[in-house]
């Protein structure tokens, strides 16, 4: 794809602009600050990956991965703002996710650790735990908010800090896991996928495109099953005291 083409393509952005415009959204700003940030973030991130590319180092690797996952994690944890050490618990909960998920690639011989391979593996799998985990806090601190009489009448009756809001972390967790499990449902059906579309418009067979696909669904499946249970019970433990007291929420969740 040439320059000309991209540049050509933002048509498609005036587009949007236009009916946000005529239908009085008063999003035209966000589009276009959107539409920038997202070009230059990309071209900034194409440079430094084919810099990283060239270097085939494992340490270089690694670095960009701790990168990725500690802005997935500062990201998701803005979602939980009230709910103390939201940022490390967003932040080890999709580390433990995405690097469990990794580890069982690399095991299983599916990839290798070349730069190449784990990182634009390892942007799919961090972006998806980062959405669950960011999902998980979201509900978790409305919940706790909506309900908190609720829960210290439950406390005043013996309950412990887990019994007390049982149905709301359960709750919590499966709003993180939901929009993956759709995604899956409707696979291959309603829409397909990026990973099996790049591969097909690359000439790649699309039965082998498939196969990709398929190790794909199942790798985001369990990052985002880890890193929502992980998130969620980290976080409920942070919301009472060892007596079982209702801490509450802070005033910053990080």
């Amino acid at each position: 794809m040439s320059i000309l083409a991209m540049i050509t393509a933002f048509s498609l952005v005036l587009v949007a602009l236009a009916v946000c415009r005529r239908q009085g959204l008063g999003l035209e700003r966000d589009i276009l600050v959107g539409a920038g940030r997202a070009t230059c973030q990309l071209l900034a991130m194409g440079l430094v990956l084919r810099y990283i590319f060239a270097l085939d180092d494992w340490r270089w690797t690694t670095a960009m991965l701790a990168g990725m996952i500690t802005i997935a994690g500062a990201n998701a944890a803005r979602r939980g703002e009230g709910i103390p050490k939201a940022r490390a618990i967003a932040t080890f909960g999709i580390g433990l996710g995405a690097g469990a998920t990794l580890l069982i690639l690399l095991l299983l011989a599916i990839i290798t650790y070349r730069p190449s391979d784990v990182i634009p593996i390892s942007g799919m799998i961090v972006g998806n735990a980062m959405v669950a985990s960011g999902l998980v806090l979201d509900r978790l601190r409305g919940e706790m908010e909506s309900r908190q009489r609720e829960i210290l009448q439950a406390l005043a009756l013996g309950a412990t800090g887990r019994q007390a809001v049982d149905s709301i972390l359960k709750a919590s967790i499966k709003a993180g896991m939901i929009p993956t499990i759709d995604w899956m449902r409707t696979l291959g059906i309603v829409q397909l996928p990026g990973m099996m579309t790049g591969l097909i418009l690359a000439g790649v067979s699309p039965l082998e495109a498939v196969r990709y696909q398929v190790v794909v669904a199942f790798m985001l499946t369990s990052a985002v099953v880890l890193s929502s249970v992980t998130v969620g019970l980290l976080s409920c433990r942070q919301l009472f005291t060892p007596c079982h007291q209702l801490r509450g929420l802070a005033s910053s969740g990080r």
